[in-house]
């Protein structure tokens, strides 16, 4: 198995940051870059009101599908309480991402961040190299004790880091710890001392979408709030999109960074085949992304278990879904 790509079998359910400072920004979130002051000292973010993402693409929220929520973008009330840093929570300025590197060369122009669910992905220049901890360093995968000690062994500290892959399932490529009062104490002991570095931290991403029921224990076990919530969606239209979307936001109430998405029918795990029906998903899904101020980064999922039109790399080319995405995204950087 290749480091780049995490086995990913899911469980079928219904050019620049902005420089890190020591000093706390007094504002909340800047309109012309979506940044967000963040204290060490606050309370954990209030649910109440929304958070403003005001994209290039968009001064307003929209939606696309036949049961979009409405987006409330009138959100300067609302805070992020963490990091002593100021750092944009949409990097570089542009929300589009990747989950895995195959399509990295191809991509990199037009993408804000990549990651590969390693502790220090190697991007070159361009994209913000996004470190996770994908696990406790416990569960059976042959890569999760090697990823702990290697996020253990980070010196400076990243920009960002995602938290566990999907705690809440135990399938091949989900870090499985059932337990939630387990990952709130390596939270604690290992992801959130870098938060005082200025790292803003992403929650931990749950396999089970809407239908989760780990994160809200996890939050009320940490005494150190996540910055955004880290958020996985594989459905086949936009009103599941949706759907997902509006638990997670109406639930804990943070900035989204959806880290993996893929058009899957989640309900018998069966990955879309159809080309057709795959460029309209990704061309819907990435029009909803940048126009809903919910959400301030994206990534398009190259994990296992997806299917074969997925991929966004086939045979060492440019797929025809991985130029899809990639014509879809350069409209917005």
């Amino acid at each position: 198995m290749e480091a780049a790509v995490a086995p990913h079998w899911k469980w079928p359910t219904t050019s620049s940051i902005a420089n890190t400072t020591s000093s706390i920004s007094a504002s909340g979130i800047s309109s012309s870059a979506s940044k967000i002051s963040t204290s060490s000292s606050a309370s954990k973010t209030s649910t109440s009101s929304p958070v403003s993402n005001n994209s290039a693409s968009s001064s307003a929220s929209k939606t696309t599908g036949s049961s979009a929520s409405t987006t409330n973008t009138s959100a300067s009330a609302a805070k992020t309480s963490a990091s002593s840093s100021t750092t944009t929570l949409t990097p570089n300025g542009k929300k589009a991402g990747i989950a895995g590197l195959d399509s990295l060369s191809w991509m990199k122009d037009h993408l804000g961040w990549a990651y590969d669910w390693t502790p220090s992905p190697d991007v070159g220049s361009g994209p913000v190299a996004v470190s996770m901890l994908w696990g406790d360093g416990k569960s059976s995968d042959a890569l999760d004790a090697p990823r702990f000690t290697e996020f253990e062994a980070l010196s400076a500290a990243p920009a960002y880091i995602l938290a566990f892959e999907e705690p809440d399932c135990s399938s091949a490529g989900s870090s499985n710890i059932p337990d939630e009062a387990t990952g709130a104490s390596v939270w604690e002991s290992v992801i959130a001392p870098w938060q005082a570095k200025g790292s803003l931290l992403g929650s931990p991403s749950m396999c089970k979408q809407a239908d989760e029921s780990w994160l809200a224990p996890f939050e009320a076990d940490i005494t150190t709030p996540w910055d955004f919530t880290a958020v996985h969606i594989n459905k086949v239209d936009m009103t599941g999109v949706n759907l997902d979307l509006d638990h997670y936001w109406n639930t804990y109430g943070k900035p989204i960074w959806v880290t993996e998405f893929a058009c899957v029918d989640d309900t018998i795990w069966a990955p879309c085949t159809n080309q057709t029906e795959i460029d309209a998903y990704i061309n819907d899904i990435v029009t909803l992304f940048e126009s809903d101020d919910r959400v301030y980064a994206y990534a398009y999922s190259d994990g296992e278990g997806l299917g074969t039109a997925w991929p966004t790399v086939i045979n060492g080319a440019l797929s025809a879904s991985g130029q899809t995405y990639l014509d879809a995204i350069s409209i917005y950087g």
